[in-house]
Formats: C-alpha cells, structure tokens, sequence
C-alpha cells in the first residue's frame, strides 16, 4: 500500500475539486493518500518520511501561478526532490487538447522555468470558467483574454473543461509512480 501526499493551491475552488478527486481515486484504488492546500502544509508542517510520493498542483491566474507556490517549491524543493514526484497545472488554456500537451502549454513551461524544484514529472488539466462567481474585475480580464483566444466571454458563462476520467487516469499514474 502507498502513501501518496496531495499539495495544492486553488484560488476559486477548482484546484481543490481536482485534487480531492486524484485523492478520493488513490484510496479507492486501496492507498493512502493525503490532500492539503500548501497554506495548510506551511502552517501544520509535513512529516515528508510518511509519504511514498507527493504531487503538487497549481491553477494559473492572470498568465502565473500564485507567489505563495513559488515560496513553497523553494523552501521544500529538497523534500520534494528527494521522493517521486508529479507537479499538476490546472490551466483554461488546456480547454483546448493541444494545450493538454506538457511541451505545449505555455504556463506548465513558465512554472519549470521558473521553479527552483524541478519535477520528475509533470501534468496539465483543462480547468473552469466560472464568470458568476468571480470578482467583476477578474471576470473582466478573464473575459478579454478568452475573446483574444476565442474563448467562452458570456458573464453567465459557467464551463467545466476537466476530463474527470483523465483525473483518475492521473491518480493512477501517481500510485505507478511511488513504485
């Protein structure tokens, strides 16, 4: 049986949901996993010695992934190096299949170059629109950036991009991967 740890930052919730899911599929699958927002892994602390192996997911805002991410890769990048490890980007660019593809996804490139820990592996999951529930001026520059893309721009607009099947290919990939 493994111990797989879960970290993750999500801003609206999205990020959450994906990652209780890689979580909720480990344990059915008959392992151990543990999921936790990095704020809580920082405030808490982390017994890294319990874990098998670690995945670390991040949703891209606004072009970048949260400073509080970058913080925690650099404190943590020997614990995160020292075990196998997978880094998840959540990303609405990835709506689009191509963009699924690690070598095509702008976003997941910026975060390993600008990541002082370098991930054994990596994964990108097409997020969310979800226009109602943000702030007007997030949802105002969300809104230019889909209509340069041609993406969704209806402020009522509430998009699901997540391959949920995928998500559970990934779980399982991450139990292969503490092997």
């Amino acid at each position: 049986m493994k111990s797989i740890l879960v970290l993750y930052y999500s801003r609206g919730g999205h990020t959450a949901k994906i990652s209780r899911a890689i979580a909720e599929h480990i344990e059915h699958q008959g392992h151990k996993s543990r999921v936790m927002h990095i704020s809580e892994a920082v405030k808490e602390g982390l017994d890294w010695a319990k874990y098998d192996s670690v995945a670390l997911g991040a949703c891209v805002m606004y072009g970048s992934y949260d400073k509080s991410v970058f913080a925690f890769t650099t404190e943590h990048q020997a614990a995160l190096s020292e075990k196998p490890n997978s880094f998840y980007s959540v990303n609405v660019v990835a709506r689009n299949p191509e963009k699924r593809v690690p070598e095509n996804n702008k976003y997941l490139q910026k975060f390993i170059e600008l990541s002082p820990w370098k991930p054994n592996d990596v994964k990108v999951i097409a997020g969310k629109v979800d226009y109602p529930a943000w702030r007007w001026w997030d949802r105002l520059a969300i809104q230019l950036i889909m209509k340069m893309t041609n993406g969704p721009t209806d402020p009522k607009s509430v998009i699901d991009y997540t391959d949920w099947d995928d998500v559970k290919l990934y779980a399982e990939h991450l139990i292969r991967l503490a092997d």
